[in-house]
């Protein structure tokens, strides 16, 4: 009763706005309005396993299946969000993404190949400075969804590792090769390795190629691509 009293009060002192946009949201929405959901660039590769993201890592590495939710361009509503979570502490945004990645890979087969989530792992001073991992809270959505847990200590990151974002996919591979290191014998295992945006997939390739060493099979499912 004091709840429902309470609540009218809450909305007008503390108005429940959409993300992108900044209309009124109502109280059983999250994030974002039905329009800018409907706005974002959704990809549907998890429809059909010959995608551009798949293509990525042909040649490169034995990847089981590949995935990204959305295309990532500089004029696309979904950079704001990112930003958001990457530079404004929303972890929670970040979380809720992940949700939307696991209602999207619920239209395939192949997620119930997958036994375990393992998020791309950030070098622990950027992870500290940040306060989470953005990959492990998109991943705690993707889990939520699908019923499946993470791991953060089968991977890590074991050297600082400079900014992608300039950097060609040549300068890429170079900057993060050797970077990570797989930790147990992982034989018979189908992991999910997680991200939040793949470029030129160097990054997401030298994770894969130590997950691979281990005899592991490896899936990929990243928020976004890099789209020109």
């Amino acid at each position: 009763m004091i709840s429902r009293l309470l609540t009218p009060l809450v909305q007008l002192f503390y108005p429940h706005c959409c993300e992108i946009c900044g209309t009124d949201l109502p109280a059983t929405a999250e994030l974002l309005c039905f329009r800018c959901i409907e706005s974002l660039p959704v990809t549907n590769f998890q429809r059909y396993n010959d995608n551009p993201v798949m293509r990525l890592f042909n040649g490169r590495a034995k990847i089981e299946h590949a995935f990204s939710a959305y295309y990532y361009h500089q004029s696309s509503e979904l950079r704001q969000l990112i930003h958001l979570f990457k530079y404004k502490k929303r972890e929670d945004i970040a979380i809720w993404m992940g949700k939307q990645m696991g209602i999207q890979l619920q239209q395939n087969n192949w997620y119930k190949e997958i036994d375990t989530l393992v998020p791309v792992p950030l070098y622990p001073k950027k992870e500290r400075e940040r306060g989470y991992n953005q990959a492990t809270s998109i991943g705690k959505g993707i889990g939520e969804v699908l019923n499946l847990k993470i791991n953060t200590q089968l991977i890590h990151r074991q050297q600082y590792t400079n900014t992608q974002t300039q950097k060609g996919r040549s300068e890429r591979w170079q900057n993060v090769a050797d970077t990570f290191i797989a930790n147990s014998p992982l034989a018979g295992r189908h992991l999910l390795l997680i991200d939040d945006v793949i470029t030129t997939g160097a990054t997401t390739e030298a994770c894969a190629q130590a997950l691979l060493r281990k005899n592991a099979k490896v899936s990929i499912a990243t928020l976004a691509l890099t789209w020109h």
